[in-house]
């Protein structure tokens, strides 16, 4: 149960990561919410919850963390992206 949390929350995050970041003339990309949401959970959650001295433990900051860590994993990916359609 945990691991189907943990997947959810990151799809969440980075589903609001692109609609923060505008998600185009397209919908919501499933594949890329839950990669960049798992990725930018885990280091930008675990970095704003070190720095606020919150620890591990689920607090306000590391949610903030997670979705700026999702917003900057979606605009690297969107980045490369575009990179390779030239």
């Amino acid at each position: 149960m945990l691991i189907i949390g943990l997947i959810l929350f990151g799809m969440l995050v980075g589903a609001a990561a692109q609609l923060i970041l505008g998600k185009g003339s397209r919908g919501i990309d499933w594949s890329m919410a839950i990669v960049a949401g798992l990725v930018g959970s885990f280091v930008g959650g675990l970095l704003a919850s070190l720095i606020a001295g919150d620890g591990l433990e689920l607090r306000p900051s590391g949610i903030i963390g997670s979705i700026v860590g999702a917003i900057i994993v979606t605009l690297v990916w969107r980045a490369i992206g575009s990179r390779s359609k030239r």
